[in-house]
């Protein structure tokens, strides 16, 4: 396709970008968001739809003469890959160009057993669940994929990632493309949460702070509209942020009072231990709390409540909208909200939570896998990938 050079490039992601919500308009619409002239938008709209990505739908409604022509996306044209990957598990997903997942699997994996073994079985099942809904390599954009540990972005090699032996500098993208040629995007897990919270339910949301609570603590940050990696990648990295109640208790990062040897899952089940009851892990803390059990739930407000104790300071620093929290933890539901709440809204300065909710993530699960579909999508408008041939087109 002939694309008229760098800023036909540009114009036609930022028209894809703005019809990705799904919503039809008319070219003339598309002219007035967008302040590009009208026979640029026609042109750029007939490109996309040359490439398949949208399609004429119903006229829209006319004031006199011929009814206006609406487009909107076609959700399928292209697909991405999204792999959410924890510490003990893997979640696969198919996902769509509007960021909505179009099938997904689970898999217990050990993130310990090295990238080959775990990185082989994740690209395997993600093309055997293409091949499960008829399509082939051929109609992927990308691939995004999620680590629980610190990601050199510019590479997308893990850094030192304590729970992660033998990943450390592995070239995840490059081994991934060589089974599947597309661009692959590697981030630190909770950055892909806070993404895919964002896009699936705070649209209208510029400043957003995700925070996962499970085998480990962090927090991904996206102010003025932007997620913020930091210098090195680790924007975010809140568990380790020393805290009062944490004095002297070793952390495995190699020091001391970190908030994440007390509050996440395996602290707050080893403290439980040491009183009696069979917990090894957070999801059996989580099922103490849901069955009732007073201590279980009294843990659980107190993990909150050191979460909160750093939070007071990034709502301070950040000053978002939203504080959502998930991972494993947050199935705790109102007990661990409840303890930040407190703390929070107890040290933070009025006009800082004037207008801030806190709440469970509204995504869940799929947090992590519907960023790492958004990350791909996002770079492929960066990049220029849209204006490749469509294999549907």
């Amino acid at each position: 396709m002939q694309n008229g050079g760098p800023f036909a490039s540009r114009d036609l992601s930022v028209l894809f970008d703005i019809i990705r919500d799904g919503k039809p308009r008319t070219r003339a619409e598309l002219a007035a968001i967008t302040g590009l002239a009208r026979s640029t938008v026609a042109t750029r709209v007939e490109a996309l739809m040359a490439l398949g990505l949208v399609a004429p739908i119903a006229d829209a409604q006319s004031t006199g003469g011929r009814p206006p022509s609406q487009f909107a996306l076609v959700p399928d044209a292209r697909l991405v890959i999204g792999i959410d990957l924890g510490a003990s598990h893997a979640t696969i997903a198919i996902g769509d160009l509007s960021g909505g997942v179009v099938v997904q699997d689970r898999h217990q994996i050990a993130i310990s057993s090295g990238p080959q073994d775990v990185l082989g079985s994740v690209v395997n099942a993600g093309l055997q669940l293409l091949t499960s809904i008829g399509r082939g390599p051929e109609d992927l954009l990308g691939v995004g994929i999620g680590l629980p540990g610190p990601v050199e972005h510019d590479t997308g090699r893990p850094s030192t990632p304590p729970i992660m032996p033998g990943w450390d500098g592995f070239d995840v993208p490059g081994w991934v493309s060589e089974t599947i040629d597309v661009p692959v995007l590697v981030d630190n897990d909770v950055n892909m949460m806070a993404l895919g919270e964002q896009s699936a339910q705070w649209k209208d949301v510029q400043d957003l702070v995700f925070v996962k609570v499970a085998t480990g603590i962090g927090a991904g940050i996206i102010a003025s509209g932007k997620l913020q990696r930091g210098a090195n990648g680790i924007a975010g990295d809140i568990g380790h942020i020393p805290v009062n109640s944490g004095a002297g208790i070793p952390c495995h990062c190699g020091n001391v009072g970190c908030l994440e040897a007390v509050a996440s899952g395996p602290a707050i089940a080893r403290r439980l231990h040491a009183t009696g009851r069979s917990t090894k892990t957070g999801g059996d803390v989580v099922e103490l709390v849901r069955s009732g059990d007073v201590e279980a739930i009294q843990a659980v407000r107190q993990a909150g409540r050191d979460i909160g104790e750093v939070l007071a300071t990034c709502v301070s620093i950040v000053n978002p909208s939203v504080v959502a929290i998930g991972g494993l933890m947050a199935q705790a539901g109102e007990h661990l909200l409840a303890g930040v709440r407190e703390v929070v809204y107890s040290r933070s300065i009025p006009l800082a939570t004037e207008h801030l909710t806190i709440v469970q993530s509204r995504t869940g699960a799929d947090a992590g896998i519907v960023g790492a579909g958004i990350l791909a999508i996002e770079y492929a408008l960066a990049n220029g990938a849209l204006e490749s041939d469509s294999p549907r087109a």
